[in-house]
């Protein structure tokens, strides 16, 4: 297992503290972050809500961010076992820290069973191969790049991402609010189902709500405050967190300093497994 996916597949591997409780940490790589990455929060309130649960698979979550988190500090768990019926199971997520809430998580469960099937097919793309890597994006550029964006977009990374008409973040230009990316995570995670459904959760924040900030030609790098508010997975069918993924995204409506955004996202050959929603803060800073 690479050193970026195994350090991803610790920090999703929770510390049980107590019944109900758990710890969790941010990689050492990221603690020099202003901030937890959204995605990272939401994928370990998942995997804490799936430590109370056995034999059925999350098919729905919605989180909400409260508070910022900080990256130095553990995060802890606290699950509610809402209801365990013989379907459904659900579970309520509160992530605590400094002794405040940070995040709310609702999530269902369900056991599997037969029923009908169908879905929209997968929009055209270019394969993942034949779209430029974060990497190749750096040997490109060359010298032409800040030392310090270079440096994170050359870094080992657990999810490795390819953006199709990807903008400059540095100098956007207006776009449609729409983009196609390609993501996956660079080595396998294993053959839990769970992990790999937390892993594909930790990876719909990356680029999501870049997507409102299209038609405006701005960016997180050119003075505009964007943080997410809520986020909304539904999990349609089960996926290898290794597998390329095609995450369709767009963003109907930006309103009051907030952007909505949403995102499906297939596997390579066409399989819808599954919707995103979004709403971000997306403010011009004074």
């Amino acid at each position: 297992m690479k050193p970026a996916v195994k350090t991803l597949v610790e920090a999703l591997t929770l510390e049980p503290i107590e019944v109900n409780l758990f710890r969790g940490h941010t990689p050492p790589d990221e603690m020099n972050q202003n901030r937890i990455y959204g995605g990272q929060v939401i994928a370990q309130a998942l995997m804490a809500a799936y430590r109370t649960v056995e034999g059925r698979m999350c098919h729905s979550l919605q989180a909400y961010f409260i508070r910022p988190g900080d990256p130095k500090a553990p995060v802890l768990y606290e699950v509610e076992r809402s209801r365990d019926g013989k379907s459904f199971t659900t579970r309520r997520v509160i992530a605590i820290q400094h002794g405040e809430q940070i995040l709310n998580l609702a999530a269902s469960f369900q056991v599997e069973e037969p029923g009908f099937e169908h879905a929209t097919a997968a929009p055209a793309a270019p394969a993942p191969e034949d779209v430029l890597s974060d990497l190749d994006i750096v040997e490109k550029a060359g010298d032409r790049l800040p030392p310090q964006m270079k440096e994170v977009l050359a870094r080992d990374r657990a999810i490795e991402m390819r953006r199709v008409d990807g903008i400059n973040p540095l100098n956007p230009k207006k776009k449609e609010p729409v983009q196609k990316v390609w993501f996956r995570a660079s080595d396998s995670v294993g053959d839990d189902p769970a992990m790999n459904q937390c892993v594909v959760a930790y990876a719909t924040d990356m680029s999501l709500l870049s997507t409102c900030a299209r038609p405006h030609g701005v960016s997180w790098l050119t003075g505009v405050q964007m943080a997410s508010l809520d986020h909304i997975i539904w999990f349609h069918r089960p996926s290898m967190a290794h597998d390329w993924h095609l995450y369709d995204q767009d963003s109907p409506s930006a309103s009051g300093a907030r952007g909505f955004n949403r995102g499906a996202i297939y596997t390579q050959d066409g399989r819808l497994v599954a919707s995103v929603a979004q709403e971000g803060l997306i403010r011009p800073r004074s």
